[in-house]
């Protein structure tokens, strides 16, 4: 078997292989756990695969440091031209760049079966290239100086340690990383012209690293002169990363809509997640009719996004399409309907009425109080429910509701303490209301009659129109 400056040529292109093989498992691993779940946008492609370089990477600048370990062992001290110095980097180059193009081939052709929102940016694939050519020659250059054994997975690790404190570190520090900030948002888009910026960076500075570790090696005055044009390089590429202004809106998106019966519009990358989006907000939304906050149309925005809404309107955000994702977004949604209330007694009045337009069950409540109204409120029908609604939606959302709300009289709906404390019977046990019957009934809401001390009864619906009055359920 021959020997090829301190490696066969064999085991040159069965180690090869093998990295391509290995770049393709790793790059398509990551890649996929990068995807938005259910996102049908090319962007979405674009950000996955450049993403799967925090695994690639690493292992690209390992293998290079390995082959840059047996190269400085096989020449012997000789002297290397410059193309005896470049031609095994760019080879290196040649066999991760090939790995990377079979990810994207991968990607490509699973999106391809699917029809897609957005447009594939290729100058985001030239900076995945870009950034991976930096991997490789920070890797070689590493082995080269350093031709220890353990030299590759010091390669690396430190490697991996440095672009990922770059990506996660200062916000100036991410933007010279061969990476996307994410998560990716759809509404945003990716810019083109940053990408270009990136990728003029990356491809300054790993030639500058490359043609001045050859300068040294061939001691060439030429090779040394390019080095220099590569540092001015990338110096102008990092100067216009640093210059760029930042997008301060979100683009344009016409929306994929579905009506049933309501209007629900997403983001076109989004359209598979209609059916559910629409079957959850169809039952908030008949919870809300002939309320101050009924709605017909929902549109998915941005979460920075502050714009003005028509009447009838809601604003929903959805990340992805992972499980529970429609629910998530009902959650979100009616928890923004009301203001946050700090005292314990209103916020549980307000869970109440949440609760039921989530279509969850009532919860008690933390004091006997809530434990009645949530009796009470079970006791009316959705129809009754909407009518109580609609007259005290401004107490619901401003965070007003009280026991009076449901039923109660102020200050007697539990037997409590001096300080509104549940009371507590024989034993310590904690004592509801009990609910009588007299002069003094009332429509929930409204304020008792002048001298009387009963409490209103909980179970007089106020806007039922005919029918049998419900009666309460704990």
């Amino acid at each position: 078997m021959r020997e090829h400056r301190g490696v066969s040529r064999e085991e040159l292109q069965q180690s090869g292989l093998m990295a391509v093989a290995i770049l393709l498992v790793l790059g398509v691993v990551a890649a996929w756990s990068v995807l938005v779940p259910g996102v049908s946008a090319w962007e979405n492609i674009v950000v996955a695969v450049i993403g799967s370089l925090r695994l690639t990477g690493p292992v690209a600048a390992a293998f290079a440091a390995w082959v840059a370990v047996r190269r400085r062992r096989g020449t012997g001290g000789r002297s290397l031209t410059p193309w005896q110095a470049v031609r095994a980097p760019l080879a290196i180059l040649v066999v991760t760049g090939g790995a990377f193009t079979a990810t994207v081939m991968v990607l490509a052709v699973r999106t391809m079966i699917t029809e897609q929102a957005g447009r594939l940016l290729p100058s985001g694939l030239v900076m995945g290239v870009a950034g991976l050519a930096l991997y490789v020659v920070i890797g070689w250059v590493v082995g080269w100086l350093l031709p220890w054994t353990i030299t590759p997975v010091l390669a690396g690790l430190g490697c991996y340690s440095l672009f990922t404190w770059l990506c996660h570190g200062p916000t100036w520090a991410d933007r010279l990383a061969p990476a996307t900030r994410e998560p990716y948002d759809p509404f945003q888009g990716l810019n083109a012209a940053a990408f270009t910026d990136q990728t003029l960076w990356l491809v300054g500075v790993s030639a500058a690293l490359l043609l001045g570790w050859a300068a040294v090696v061939t001691r060439q005055a030429l090779v040394l002169a390019a080095a220099l044009i590569a540092v001015l390089a990338a110096g102008t590429g990092m100067a216009r990363l640093f210059t760029e202004e930042q997008p301060v809106s979100a683009q344009q998106i016409v929306y994929s809509c579905q009506e049933w019966p309501i209007m629900v519009c997403v983001h076109p990358g989004m359209r598979a997640g209609l059916p559910e989006l629409g079957s959850e907000f169809i039952k908030i939304a008949s919870r809300l009719a002939g309320t101050p906050g009924e709605f017909s149309r929902v549109e998915q925005h941005p979460r920075r996004d502050g714009s003005a809404l028509s009447a009838g309107v809601i604003a929903i955000h959805v990340d992805d399409l992972a499980a529970g994702f429609a629910e998530k977004a009902a959650d979100e949604f009616v928890d923004g309907l009301a203001a946050r209330c700090d005292a314990t007694p209103a916020a549980g009045y307000r869970d109440i009425v949440a609760a039921w337009l989530r279509g969850e069950p009532l919860p008690g409540g933390p004091l006997a109080e809530h434990r009645y109204a949530a009796a009470w409120f079970s006791g009316l029908t959705d129809v009754q429910r909407r009518d109580w609604l609609r007259l005290y939606y401004t107490d619901f959302t401003g965070c007003r509701l009280q026991s009076t709300h449901f039923g109660g009289q102020s200050g007697q709906t539990a037997q409590t303490g001096q300080y509104g404390q549940p009371g507590q019977g024989a034993g310590g046990t904690s004592t509801g209301p009990e609910p009588r019957s007299g002069p003094g009934h009332q429509a929930p809401g409204g304020p008792p009659p002048p001298g009387t001390g009963v409490p209103s009864a909980p179970w007089r619906a106020p806007f039922a129109e005919g029918g049998t009055p419900p009666s309460p359920r704990g």
